[in-house]
């Protein structure tokens, strides 16, 4: 990689390009990233490749040795060793940089680089350190993507914006861009795949503005997203949501308090939106063929019983286990519970044999509507607290 320096007053851009195993997709980005570098400005390409055993590292520098040399723009690559994950390649590259102006972006072709130049004129003139490319801010769509996949996205997002206090629509956007200088005397864990996350959270204060574009799911090659993702990214949240903790000040005010835990439970009961939808479409279409309200039911008793668990430990912040109040505890809470489990089972019947709803769009109707009044009741009852404070 060359020694390219900035040119009159334009910042040198690096763009950052993590990989495993995409041999199909890494020329076809590498190549639409060239047709559309930001002008006036020196440019670098760095790829970050995790030792992908399909050879994409391989690709990369046979690629580099046949590209005549442009003025102002490289490419280079980063071998590692080992998989060691998204977000801490996302680093390596950053360390490995010279850009004054990073970009982040995928190398599946889901993020279109002809929006690159709009990234850095955006982060250049509107004042704003982070230029976030998002999916769904007016003009943002995600092209491709199944029911299932639209749902856990949503779910997250809202896990990140109410557990977190992040107000971006977009804050795992995996396409983004940033002045380096945001990042000076950060400390980052670089846990899972989304760092965009990690840094709206350590660096309150910052210039955030997002801008609309198309996700386009992934073509060729295997998506990444699998059950350690979504461990790696529940992991990630709660390290983050440690870290708030301790930046932050007690709230003594009484309504903050309510609103407070308020918004833990209804971002616990997201998650549980979400474990009663995959486990209940599990049973129905997947390692089973049971009948829709039996996988239902499955479904709920997974959904109370980790909701209890995380309310227990994150909302009301009751560390004591002790098996009598525990017991006692889960079955005033299952017993709440049900009551709201009973209008979800009664509203999918329903819609599905009344309305003939699709059976997941009617199961998130009813989760949805079962989830009222549970807050309430468990904070009264099951954890034994003043209603408002």
């Amino acid at each position: 990689m060359s020694d390219t320096k900035p040119r009159g007053g334009n910042e040198q851009v690096s763009i950052i390009v993590p990989t495993y195993n995409e041999s199909q997709n890494i020329l076809s980005i590498l190549k639409s990233i060239e047709e559309n570098l930001p002008k006036n400005s020196p440019v670098e390409t760095i790829v970050v490749d995790d030792n992908s055993p399909d050879g994409t590292g391989n690709i990369v520098e046979e690629y580099i040795k046949t590209v005549k040399k442009a003025t102002g723009y490289t490419i280079g690559v980063i071998r590692r060793k080992a998989k060691e994950g998204l977000s801490s390649a996302i680093l390596k590259g950053i360390e490995g940089s010279k850009g004054q102006t990073i970009i982040v972006m995928d190398s599946d072709r889901s993020h279109p680089p002809d929006i690159i130049p709009k990234m850095v004129d955006t982060l250049a003139n509107s004042e704003c350190d982070i230029v976030v490319a998002s999916r769904y801010v007016k003009g943002g769509s995600v092209s491709g993507w199944s029911v299932k996949r639209k749902l856990i996205s949503k779910v997250a997002t809202k896990i990140a914006q109410q557990g977190l206090g992040v107000g971006q629509k977009d804050p795992l956007s995996g396409f983004f861009a940033f002045k380096r200088n945001i990042l000076d005397g950060l400390k980052l864990d670089a846990i899972g795949y989304k760092m965009l996350l990690e840094i709206l959270v350590k660096t309150k204060g910052v210039r955030v503005k997002e801008i609309p574009y198309t996700f386009t799911n992934r073509m060729q090659g295997e998506s990444k997203l699998g059950t350690s993702t979504v461990f790696d990214y529940l992991r990630s949240v709660w390290k983050l949501y440690r870290y708030g903790a301790l930046q932050r000040k007690q709230e003594r005010r009484t309504s903050i308090r309510f609103l407070s835990k308020a918004a833990r439970f209804y971002t616990v009961g997201a998650f549980g939106l979400a474990v009663n939808y995959l486990i209940s479409l599990l049973f129905a279409t997947g390692i089973a063929s049971f009948w829709y309200l039996h996988a239902n039911i499955i479904g709920i008793i997974a959904s109370m019983t980790t909701n209890f668990v995380l309310n227990k430990t994150w909302t009301f912040e009751d560390r004591d286990f002790t098996p009598r109040r525990t017991l006692i505890q889960y079955g005033k809470f299952v017993g709440f519970s049900s009551v709201g489990a009973l209008v979800q089972l009664g509203l999918v019947f329903y819609l599905v044999e009344n309305y003939s709803l699709m059976y997941p769009q009617a199961l998130i109707l009813a989760v949805i509507a079962a989830a009222f009044g549970n807050f309430i009741l468990n904070k009264k009852w099951t954890f034994k607290e003043n209603v408002w404070e």
